[in-house]
């Protein structure tokens, strides 16, 4: 039915067109302010945003902010990573009525034995390029904050605990 050469067209279209929907993906690993890890946070895109996977160890029982920073950065400090990531210019928070940032994510609780194991569907990032790629000219990072969030426009998370240099 089909020549030699339709079959190897079919093949060399069939190739492209799994290389274009490949999974765009890209991980942090996490450390605490004393360098020591703290586990990983894995990211996958999707057709409608970014999946967030976070398998951590090693932190204080309770809530905790959990954020997408503008600069892919953890040193010398975790100040080094900069706000939220905000392509945008949105406020912060959940409850800003002309949208927010778009690293704000809902906040994760830590058991009594230091481990969280969260899922969180980030629609305002992507991995690819684009405005809303967390790799733009200096990458993201992800950070672990002491407290939870308000989601109001001042987060109220408090300090920094862990932090992880987003990568492809």
């Amino acid at each position: 039915m089909f020549g030699r050469s339709g079959l190897i067209s079919g093949l060399a279209f069939s190739m492209i067109c799994l290389a274009s929907s490949a999974t765009q993906a890209a991980s942090a690993k996490m450390v605490d302010k004393n360098g020591k890890s703290v586990g990983s946070v894995n990211l996958t895109e999707t057709p409608h945003g970014v999946l967030v996977k976070a398998e951590l160890h090693g932190l204080p029982p309770g809530g905790h902010g959990f954020h997408i920073h503008e600069i892919g950065s953890c040193t010398p400090d975790f100040a080094a990573a900069g706000g939220h990531f905000n392509p945008d210019g949105k406020g912060h928070g959940v409850t800003q009525k002309d949208g927010m940032h778009a690293g704000d994510m809902p906040n994760i609780y830590v058991a009594s034995d230091g481990t969280v194991t969260a899922e969180v569907f980030n629609t305002l990032v992507s991995i690819s390029a684009g405005p809303s790629s967390i790799f733009d000219d200096n990458s993201s990072a992800i950070i672990v904050h002491e407290k939870p969030d308000t989601h109001l426009a001042d987060a109220g998370a408090g300090g920094r605990i862990a932090c992880g240099v987003i990568v492809k």
